[in-house]
């Protein structure tokens, strides 16, 4: 999980939140609740190379049968279908671990949101074991929000879109809030904005695959991984238009 400071840019920048018929629901808040310190743009540049896209092709597929909504209770619950090879699933909600799922030959796989928020971003992995060793952890679903029936329907940002983002860099060698190990062509966002599995071009960078987030990591701001060293230092932070992939 990242925790590096960066600065915020004018909100103008940042991607609308569909509206949904649940005016009664409270706006998303970002997990981190402390005050945020402004850091200058301070320029930098890359090392020359471009980042690969990153590949997530050897994980358990992607849960799908994503199915369900916001119910006269409040919650939003919803139901999905079996991965194969699958012992364990996880959901989330703006990259916020939601609930664990063990697989033991139940009827039906549910997730249930007992505190919803409007605009929630909400995704599933399945697991290999019953455990959060980055070897284990299957591909991130796309996004399901709540529509204006308060169904849940898959979302991503379109591709094609640009976002003029301040963009910092860091090395941390842990695994990512999702779980992949840190590497090369992962990238830090704010969760509640960007998916996980969001796929950005950035200019200097190459490619980045969104699966981690970070304290400081809020609305426009967006942090590129690099190998710890003198790539990584003299990324500086840098204003850049990025593209939806």
């Amino acid at each position: 999980m990242r925790f590096l400071a960066v600065a915020l840019l004018s909100v103008t920048s940042l991607l609308a939140v569909p509206t949904t018929a649940s005016a009664a629901l409270p706006g998303c808040q970002h997990f981190y609740t402390g005050p945020i310190p402004d850091r200058p743009i301070s320029g930098g540049h890359g090392n020359g190379t471009t980042a690969p896209p990153y590949d997530v092709s050897g994980r358990l597929p992607a849960p799908s049968g994503i199915n369900g909504g916001l119910g006269a209770d409040g919650k939003v619950t919803f139901t999905f279908d079996r991965v194969a090879g699958a012992k364990a699933y996880r959901a989330f909600r703006n990259g916020q671990a939601l609930q664990w799922i063990s697989d033991w030959g139940q009827p039906t796989l549910q997730v249930t949101d007992a505190s919803p928020c409007d605009g929630a971003h909400y995704q599933v992995y399945a697991m290999t074991a019953e455990d959060t060793a980055a070897a284990s952890i299957g591909q991130i679903s796309t996004s399901y929000r709540l529509d204006a029936a308060n169904r849940l329907a898959a979302y991503r940002v379109p591709a094609g879109t640009t976002l003029n983002y301040r963009v910092s860099a860091y090395n941390d060698v842990a695994q990512t809030a999702l779980g992949y190990n840190a590497g090369t062509g992962i990238c830090a966002v704010d969760a509640r904005i960007i998916p996980w599995g969001t796929r950005l071009y950035v200019p200097g960078y190459g490619h980045c695959y969104a699966a981690d987030i970070g304290s400081w990591i809020k609305d426009d701001i967006v942090d590129v991984w690099f190998q710890p060293g003198p790539d990584a230092d003299n990324w500086g932070i840098q204003r850049l238009t990025l593209t939806v992939e």
